[in-house]
């Protein structure tokens, strides 16, 4: 709506630190729309500039000048950001529900009011225990349903709120902090602070996410509270908020803070990852885990197949193979998850449609089994001590586990009779896919922490309404370490690190991002190794060139193997095949054996045209590796540029008597036989290579023209033969 935008063309003028055309653009909005009211509150704010304008004119001195415009800033943005806030609780279908239904169910939000039940509802709970079995189970049940509602509705009436105050959010803090509030409780709120604060920024809602992180002693709250602040973060509103930056400096000045926000943005890029592991998953290992039982998947559920069949008569170590690449198999997806990834996302994303998240609060609670909508499943005797060891043992976020229980209803009918009267007598041992998990490990903050962003990408990928909320995990913004307000701190250790993490998983643009807040008396033989790849990859001409960092790089370590292939790339790249040679001639001082630098020296002796030189090198590797298909490649093409035709020939019969050859040797074999005088098998070289997918729309005329018209005149091919053939082409 054209109103927003000249709201947040205000908020836009404050982090400018440009109050007079901020007052004047609010007014004029509030003038245009009258409904808004606000008109009072603005026009205080304009009479105390207005009378800080005249004593400046005037020439009166005022050492509190800064911090009083600071402090009008700050007014108007908290009033502007609450102008936004309260259109968009009152005008989006979205927002009008959450933002009713708590103040209509409940009118007492006071944080005494909101404490007291927090804090009585702990009391009650451990009363339980003083109850006689059959009164505990109903007085249970009704004391949780109505506490999960209470929660709904605290989660929601936080959510929706405009800008806090110092006192309140004081009042929130000394709420988190309290070892009288069930940590459950604690850890929603954490969450509904965090989505609100996203939502909008407000500098006491990050400081309290910030006091949190520090002060807790329950480590899954401290952890939620992490995450809460750094999301929160908004860079925008350094010049509003000067104190931002120092807050953000002091806390990562502590190492393990460092470490933690390290690991933060490492889990962060691997939850971002998780479909492309589902695809893994899905294509190379569930299919070899399915081969290796007797358990398949039909329109009746799973059935179990005959273990005496004719296979295993007739091939009785088929079994022992199959359970092998089971387990093969079930280390694999084990290893993908200890080394972060997210195994579980694609098999649970599908479970995300019970009514149980329709709540929105219900994507963030932490997993109880006393929570209303499963504490009917949990307590069937049956199935209980099931429920409890998987739950337990696997590397469920608490999202996922609640879609298992819930699941676990439907599943258990369509199980085979032998297995459900395993469960039953309580003799099966159920194992996650990706292996079980230990106590010690579910203990480490950092695991915690995996869990958590879990249950925040299942809600930012799969809620229903989640264009509502900005995603953390969109691109660039989820790369926070490539943001200046972190850079200027204890961070600075960290960015290569995530740098390379970074570059190692193809993330160019934000690797570059996270380097170039590096500091200059920190740029060492690391940094430059690493921009001179990422120059490679995504050349960027406002930065040194990929040569020019491996040239760093070598007069730091003159005899690095990294950096003299770095720049030997780059110089090939960049057609300087002379500097290439060099340093591929150096690298062949260290490693006279490798196979890669020979050949490669051996193609810039070609671009060099010493193809004599070329060719016994190329020689020689062939001996060594006759039937390295790289090695012939290249020694083919030589081959035809020295007249050696029938030897070329040879060489690319061998290499195109593959299913699927390359495409570049279709070509060059059209040149050999070109060449040679035989124009009909170049004609039909040049054709097969025209119709091979993903050459359709070559250009043809540019290459013989252009890229090998050279080669092709050196020959005896005249630009009339050219004409002719591309005319036989068309």
């Amino acid at each position: 709506m054209l109103q927003n935008e000249e709201l947040r063309k205000v908020v836009g003028l404050l982090e400018q630190c440009k109050l007079g055309p901020a007052i004047n653009a609010l007014e004029n909005v509030l003038l245009i729309n009258p409904g808004m009211g606000n008109m009072d509150a603005l026009l205080a704010i304009k009479n105390d500039y207005s009378l800080m304008l005249q004593y400046w004119e005037r020439g009166f001195e005022d050492a509190q000048r800064e911090q009083l415009y600071g402090q009008l800033l700050a007014r108007l943005y908290v009033l502007t950001a609450n102008i936004i806030t309260q259109r968009k609780m009152h005008q989006v279908p979205f927002w009008i529900g959450i933002y009713q239904r708590p103040r209509q169910v409940r009118k007492d939000w006071s944080m005494n009011n909101v404490r007291s039940q927090l804090e009585n509802f702990t009391s009650e709970v451990a009363l339980l225990e003083l109850e006689p079995p059959q009164q505990r189970e109903e007085k249970a049940k009704t004391l949780y349903e109505e506490h999960q509602m209470l929660m709904q509705d605290l989660f929601g009436y936080i959510l929706t709120s405009r800008l806090w105050t110092e006192n309140l959010a004081k009042a929130f803090e000394d709420l988190l902090l309290s070892p009288t509030v069930d940590p459950v409780d604690q850890q929603l709120i954490v969450s509904a602070v965090t989505l609100s604060a996203m939502q909008m920024f407000g500098i006491n809602k990050f400081q309290l996410l910030l006091k949190v992180y520090r002060q807790a002693t329950v480590e899954q709250v401290r952890q939620r509270a992490l995450v809460g602040w750094v999301l929160a973060i908004d860079e925008r509103k350094t010049r509003l908020y000067p104190a931002l930056q120092q807050m953000v400096s002091e806390v990562l000045a502590d190492k393990r803070c460092c470490r933690e926000v390290t690991e933060l943005q490492m889990q962060m890029i691997y939850c971002m990852n998780a479909e492309d592991d589902q695809q893994t998953i899905r294509d190379e290992i569930l299919p070899e885990i399915m081969s290796g039982n007797n358990i398949r998947l039909t329109q009746r559920g799973l059935v179990e197949t005959d273990e005496d069949s004719l296979e295993d008569i007739l091939h009785p170590d088929a079994a022992e193979r199959n359970m092998e690449k089971m387990e093969q198999s079930m280390h694999r997806m084990a290893d993908m998850q200890k080394q972060g990834a997210d195994i579980y996302f694609g098999g649970f994303s599908q479970m995300k449609r019970f009514t149980f998240f329709n709540d929105l609060s219900n994507w963030f609670v932490p997993f109880y089994p006393q929570h209303p909508s499963i504490s009917h499943i949990w307590n069937n005797t049956k199935n209980k001590r099931f429920l409890q060891i998987i739950t337990q043992i696997g590397a469920f976020c608490d999202s996922d586990k609640y879609s298992f229980v819930l699941a676990f209803e439907y599943v258990l009918g369509r199980l085979p009779a032998s297995m459900l009267k395993m469960i039953e007598n309580g003799e099966a041992s159920p194992m996650p896919v990706g292996g079980e998990i230990s106590e010690e490990e579910q203990s480490q903050p950092a695991f915690m922490r995996r869990m958590y962003l879990q249950n925040l990408y299942r809600f930012f990928r799969l809620y229903g309404n989640r264009n509502e909320f900005p995603s953390p995990f969109a691109m660039p913004q989820a790369i926070f370490f490539g943001k200046a307000i972190f850079s200027r701190s204890g961070l600075q250790d960290s960015l290569l690190e995530m740098g390379n993490f970074l570059y190692k998983r193809k993330y160019y643009d934000a690797a570059k991002s996270v380097i170039a807040n590096l500091e200059e008396e920190r740029r060492n033989f690391n940094y430059y190794v690493l921009q001179g790849m990422l120059q490679q990859r995504k050349p960027d001409f406002t930065s040194m060139s990929a040569l020019e960092c491996f040239a760093r790089a070598i007069k730091a370590q003159p005899d690095s193997e990294q950096a003299l292939a770095g720049y030997a790339r780059a110089a090939f790249n960049g057609q300087g095949y002379e500097l290439a040679l060099d340093k591929y001639e150096q690298l062949l001082e260290l490693k006279p054996d490798s196979k890669n630098y020979q050949l490669n020296a051996a193609i810039c002796l070609t671009n060099l045209e010493r193809n004599e030189e070329a060719e016994r090198r190329l020689f020689k590797l062939n001996y060594l590796y006759p039937d390295d298909r790289g090695v012939n490649h290249v020694l083919a093409w030589v081959l035809t540029l020295n007249g050696k035709y029938d030897q070329a020939d040879k060489l690319f019969n061998d290499l195109l008597s593959v299913e699927k050859p390359k495409s570049l040797d279709i070509l060059n074999y059209g040149f050999c036989h070109w060449v040679a005088g035989e124009t009909m098998v170049a004609i039909a070289a040049f054709r097969q290579f025209m119709n091979t997918p993903g050459c359709e729309d070559y250009d043809m005329e540019k290459e013989f023209y252009d890229t090998s018209h050279k080669m092709l005149n050196e020959r005896g091919i005249s630009d009339v033969e050219i004409s002719m053939m591309l005319d036989s082409l068309r």
